[in-house]
């Protein structure tokens, strides 16, 4: 009987419970009324006096062994219910996660930057809270002059010296006064003014402005590195730079690109003509260039500053600047697979 035993116990241990149908193929088999057990503890007293302690251990061991069995089992199958209660399906494909994506005026300016950069121009940020010196004094704009009529100023009200920066131009100024030319540098950031806001103006909007200081920079200099800017940027090769002014500059230009006539947008954005303004630029005015403790009379350089809103309002054909301030989820999920 102690062989069959073993046997039984050999049994039990290489049993496979796999779900609650085998549990209780088990169970039934060893421990119910009619099961193996209770058939062998009926045995008990038919087996010899001095076989009754080993016999009566074999026993115990056997039915403490399914016991622990179908006890572990158990366990782990209430496991793995309560997993797929919660979780479903163990083995089925995860949902795919809802990604964000970058904000429009982000790419525009990651692709701007990425485009000077691979000509050798560094990024420098500065205070969106500026003095009046770096905003305007600086960059050629003297007191109570009327050209700071042209940028309608947020002055800080418990102190009139600071103010919202107008432009970053600012950075340029804290950039040279920190470095020495050569200089190749571009100022991304935002900046404010106090406008309407409407369709195609905004309080708040983006810049990017270059800058480029080195002994014998020329206007044919500033001419060659925006037209490769706007191949690069719009896959237009042709330009050009009509007659401007900005304080800061000497001679000043606005540049024109020409976008062509090829559909109706063509004429919507053009107004019929083919050409469209995208940024300003000119030649450093010597007063700037002293003003931050560099000789004008051996360094010369240019400068040119664009807004990121049209930027994207050309590339995405989007029609209102109100849109990128507005946070409507609708309009930034169409950028979500830009990167």
């Amino acid at each position: 009987m102690i062989d069959k035993i073993k046997q039984l116990l050999k049994e039990v241990e290489n049993f496979q419970i796999t779900n609650k149908e085998t549990m209780e193929s088990l169970r039934l088999k060893y421990l119910s009324k009619k099961g193996i057990l209770t058939d062998l503890f009926a045995e008990f007293k038919n087996v010899p006096n001095d076989q009754k302690k080993s016999f009566g251990q074999a026993i115990n061991t056997l039915k403490n062994l399914v016991e622990n069995k179908i006890k572990d089992a158990q366990e782990q199958l209430d496991n793995q219910n309560s997993a797929y209660a919660i979780y479903g399906d163990l083995t089925r494909p995860g949902f795919a996660q809802n990604i964000g994506g970058r904000h429009p005026i982000s790419l525009v300016k990651n692709q701007v930057i990425d485009i000077f950069s691979s000509i050798g121009f560094n990024v420098s940020e500065g205070p969106e809270i500026e003095d009046d010196w770096h905003n305007f004094e600086a960059l050629n704009f003297p007191a109570h002059h009327p050209a700071r009529d042209m940028q309608d100023t947020f002055f800080v009200q418990t102190n009139p010296e600071y103010l919202l920066r107008t432009h970053t131009s600012s950075v340029q100024v804290r950039y040279m006064e920190n470095n020495q030319p050569p200089i190749r540098t571009i100022s991304p950031g935002r900046v404010f003014r106090n406008e309407a806001i409407s369709s195609r103006s905004h309080c708040i909007f983006h810049q990017v402005e270059g800058l480029y200081i080195d002994k014998d920079v020329s206007f044919a200099d500033l001419k060659q590195t925006l037209l490769y800017f706007t191949k690069e940027m719009f896959g237009k090769s042709k330009i050009r730079l009509r007659p401007s002014y900005f304080p800061f500059t000497e001679p000043s230009a606005e540049v024109d690109v020409y976008w062509g006539l090829k559909t109706e947008t063509d004429y919507r954005i053009t107004k019929g003509t083919g050409w469209l303004e995208i940024m300003g630029c000119g030649m450093v005015d010597p007063n700037v260039l002293k003003a931050s403790n560099i000789n004008p009379e051996e360094y010369s350089g240019f400068a040119f500053g664009m807004g990121l809103e049209r930027m994207a309002m050309l590339l995405y054909q989007i029609g209102d600047i109100r849109m990128y301030f507005e946070n409507d989820v609708r309009f930034l999920e169409q950028f979500k697979s830009n990167f």
